[in-house]
């Protein structure tokens, strides 16, 4: 039996430690007991970029903001749908991920930071939304398992009601605001309509085959 080996522990601010950790030829990122990411399952992380960009389709050059690099499902999938004049800003508040892309899991991340149209930005996604009036066309959201500070308690400012309407605001007209969750939350969808938005909620597969569990992606368009 082939038992998985601890490849990096990092420090989250503010919250619990991160573990990376391999098995055989898969990774998984482990807060505590809970497994926040694997790279067998990435379907819906692909899906958060493809249908955002769906969404975007007509668009000039849209910039885009992603909270939380993960595993790169979401970079790579949005790099690969959308064209050369598109921009995206990468959000990532724990180096030792960037460094876990760049080292471990190298050939999974498949050259997807040192893409042009990429900007990493090492700060809090929060921080960068309510900094950036008026400057994305969508803004995809995945740093915790859903509408909850789970990684970090002081991301809960992003998916309060005054947070919400901080992400409208860093919207251009007629912009995206993505989130994804690993179940349906009824209060937080009522939150997205009173913060403004007209929202979309749709459930996909966590497999890229199709199987597995169902998440739910939020489409909240300004």
């Amino acid at each position: 039996m082939i038992k998985r080996e601890l490849l990096g522990i990092a420090q989250v601010p503010g919250g619990e430690e991160l573990k990376l950790y391999s098995h055989d030829r898969d990774f998984m990122i482990v807060l505590g007991h809970n497994e926040l990411m694997s790279s067998r399952q990435s379907g819906s992380e692909v899906a958060l970029a493809t249908m955002t960009a769906d969404r975007l389709a007509g668009r000039p050059a849209p910039h885009l903001l992603i909270g939380g690099y993960g595993m790169g499902f979401t970079l790579r999938a949005a790099l690969a749908k959308l064209g050369k004049d598109a921009r995206i800003t990468l959000a990532e508040l724990v180096p030792e991920v960037i460094d876990w892309a760049r080292g471990p899991m190298k050939e999974l991340a498949a050259g997807c930071l040192d893409d042009p149209r990429v900007t990493l930005d090492m700060d809090d996604v929060a921080d960068v939304i309510f900094a950036s009036p008026h400057s994305f066309d969508a803004i995809l959201l995945d740093v915790d398992n859903g509408p909850d500070g789970l990684v970090r308690a002081e991301n809960n400012r992003i998916y309060s009601l005054g947070g919400l309407k901080k992400a409208k605001h860093a919207l251009k007209a007629g912009g995206v605001l993505a989130i994804w969750s690993a179940a349906p939350d009824k209060s937080f969808a009522a939150r997205l309509g009173k913060a403004g938005f007209t929202v979309e909620e749709v459930r996909v597969a966590a497999r890229a085959n199709g199987k597995g569990a169902k998440h739910v992606i939020w489409f909240a368009r300004v």
